[in-house]
């Protein structure tokens, strides 16, 4: 059976997330997909869904959707929390990293996340059209989502409903967090267009995300990292990814983002290991950072790492039964009715 999420307030800048369109940046269409993909990967997975199934990356505001049709289960990662909205006027608390189950009428109201961006997901995951194999949303090229844009008020989110148990939920004994320190990048793979004292910066300053960040990129504010006069900053266009650090003219290094273009004619003098890309969608402006160079096999052992990470944070998933839920099965076993009799039938005088 299909289920129905109404979007009753939109909030702001909410939109559609799931792995992303891999394979067609050869003809311009960029990855795009959840800015942390872990966190998505948590909510679908407190849900028993496939990791990257489509869900709602809630950015500013979060927004409030009531259930039009069937019972749909969903939950929330990351520094959020909603409020769960019973057809009858009762109301509950939802945190994050766990699940809620909203029955015909039942609305949730998700917060403004703490941090950077948080997921809401929901059992089978929205089912929007698929575009090119994805149903992330792009907004530039109006691609995914629901009609390419973020959510508006009175759009209908068809997802599946919840099988089995439905008073029985899901949590996870402790949240999904991220490592702190430095972000690690590996130099290149156009470094020689700058000398030694703009490595040393880079590597030793530290810059603070400006107010000129979006999905696309990050632009950072921080010490001038100078070209080298016989190379300077354009270099014939060629392609891009997510975690590229571009450095235009002005010398404030720009980081590409989950909707980066596919090609750029900056030189870039690093690139962000794909284990610490999510942690980038959690820097607001005026966060500081840093970086650190490792080589690409430590890279890859940190992504290797990662992913051992969350493979025990799932094991850790376990149900529980919330406030006020109905626990059929302890019903049934203490139940001390041994019959039925007819209420209108006299009984037998003795």
């Amino acid at each position: 059976m299909t289920g129905v999420l109404e979007v009753v307030e939109a909030g702001i800048a909410n939109c559609i997330q799931d792995a992303g369109r891999p394979g067609y940046r050869s003809i311009g269409v960029p990855l795009s997909g959840a800015a942390d993909p872990l966190l998505l990967a948590c909510a679908n997975r407190l849900l028993g869904n496939a990791p990257d199934s489509a869900a709602l990356e809630v950015s500013l505001a979060g927004p409030r959707l009531r259930a039009s049709a069937g019972a749909v289960r969903v939950a929330l990662a990351g520094a959020v929390s909603a409020r769960l909205i019973r057809a009858n006027g009762t109301v509950r608390e939802v945190p994050a990293w766990q699940t809620a189950t909203l029955f015909p009428g039942d609305a949730i109201a998700v917060g403004a996340p703490g941090a950077g961006v948080a997921y809401l997901a929901v059992s089978g995951g929205l089912r929007v059209p698929l575009q090119l194999g994805s149903r992330a949303t792009y907004p530039r090229a109006r691609l995914g989502g629901v009609a390419g844009r973020a959510l508006a008020t009175g759009d209908r989110l068809p997802c599946a409903t919840v099988g089995g148990d439905p008073w029985l939920e899901f949590r996870a004994a402790a949240p999904f967090e991220h490592p702190p320190g430095p972000i690690r990048v590996v130099l290149g793979p156009q470094d020689d267009h700058f000398d030694a004292t703009a490595l040393a910066t880079l590597l030793g300053a530290e810059y603070t995300v400006s107010h000129e960040t979006d999905r696309m990129g990050m632009r950072l504010a921080g010490p001038r990292l100078a070209h080298r006069a016989d190379r300077g900053a354009d270099i014939v266009s060629d392609g891009v990814a997510p975690g590229a650090i571009q450095v235009p003219a002005d010398g404030q290094p720009i980081i590409l983002l989950a909707d980066a273009q596919t090609v750029g004619g900056y030189a870039k003098i690093a690139t962000v290991i794909r284990a610490d890309l999510p942690r980038l969608a959690h820097l607001a402006p005026g966060a500081p950072l840093r970086f650190a160079a490792v080589a690409v096999a430590a890279g890859r052992a940190a992504y290797r790492a990662q992913a051992g990470t969350f493979a025990a944070w799932c094991a850790r998933i376990a149900p529980f039964r919330p406030p006020g839920a109905i626990d059929e099965a302890a019903l049934y076993a203490n139940n001390l009715v041994s019959g039925i009799v007819d209420a209108h039938e006299a009984p037998p005088r003795p």
